[in-house]
């Protein structure tokens, strides 16, 4: 599984502060300790940039790669589409767009940039009406975007699909009818890639929870053709996971979602919590914040 950090984000106290005040000191740290984690991109998340964008995603890409080099290439991540291309502009490297929505007044735009820049581009499966409902409806939104992006040039070699993951605790179903689109869009749409914001799973829940379903949910995903995932660059566990580090952990998980039997007696605490974990996110127990002490 391949990883694209997410910690560079606005949200953050101190490097929307650092973004603010184009205090380059921040920033820089942040990227070095990404690129040290192992991160294969990383993701630059501006938010919506309303108040000088473009100067400051610039100022961000070059701070970046003049700090870690252009080794680790970055996904440039912003609403504001003047932003974006001043990004990829001055990006040294195949970005990625992280993202185009299946909008027309939205990927009309935005699609002529990845053709543009050589860029890689994320389909983000929300509609006009926003979450689809259902694996039938991202497929429909996938055949509309990937078709436009297909007929201004970019390959889908160069497209990252993300069907959108939300949190368990407020729309369990979606984990399954996500991972069933998993499956099968990488079969209508030979070559296509795909990513997710892996943390929304656990948006919500307490955090000493979240990066237990964060995991879980990654190797479910993976299973299911997940190329890579958006995650939290400082979660080792979660890395070395994806690093095929925890094999124990993967092959837990997989017998669940298999259905097979399991004698909880004869597993260690912590791949007993994977085994509830998964059955959460599966629909076969209820979400409660005390799943892992039932």
């Amino acid at each position: 599984m391949l990883l694209i950090g997410e910690n560079l984000n606005v949200i953050s106290t101190v490097i929307g502060k650092a973004f603010k005040e184009k205090d380059p000191g921040p920033i820089v740290e942040e990227a070095k300790r990404q690129k040290e984690k192992g991160m294969d991109w990383i993701d630059i998340n501006l938010g919506p940039a309303r108040k000088g964008g473009p100067e400051l995603m610039e100022f961000v890409v070059r701070t970046v790669q003049d700090a870690i080099g252009d080794e680790t290439p970055l996904a440039l991540d912003t609403s504001n589409i003047e932003a974006m291309e001043a990004g990829l502009a001055a990006h040294k490297g195949k970005a990625i767009i992280n993202s185009i929505m299946c909008r027309p007044e939205r990927y009309e735009k935005m699609i002529p940039l990845a053709v543009k820049y050589k860029a890689n581009m994320v389909a983000l499966m929300w509609g006009p009406d926003g979450l689809p409902r259902d694996d039938n409806e991202r497929m429909a939104l996938s055949a509309e975007l990937l078709y436009a992006a297909n007929e201004a040039g970019v390959p889908n070699e160069d497209i990252f699909v993300d069907g959108i993951v939300t949190p368990v605790n407020i729309q369990q179903p979606q984990a399954l009818s996500l991972m069933a689109y998993q499956e099968m869009v990488g079969e209508m749409f030979p070559g296509v890639k795909s990513t997710c914001g892996l943390s929304n799973i656990s948006n919500g829940p307490p955090d000493n929870l979240r990066p237990i379903l964060n995991q879980t949910f990654m190797v479910m995903l993976e299973r299911k053709g997940m190329y890579s995932v958006i995650s939290d660059a400082y979660d080792d566990q979660l890395t070395a996971i994806a690093r095929g580090k925890r094999p124990d952990v993967v092959e837990v998980i997989h017998k669940v979602m298999d259905e097979e039997a399991i004698d909880m007696g004869e597993l260690s605490k912590e791949l007993q919590d994977y085994v509830k974990t998964t059955r959460v996110i599966m629909g076969q127990s209820l979400y409660s914040d005390s799943w892992l002490e039932l």
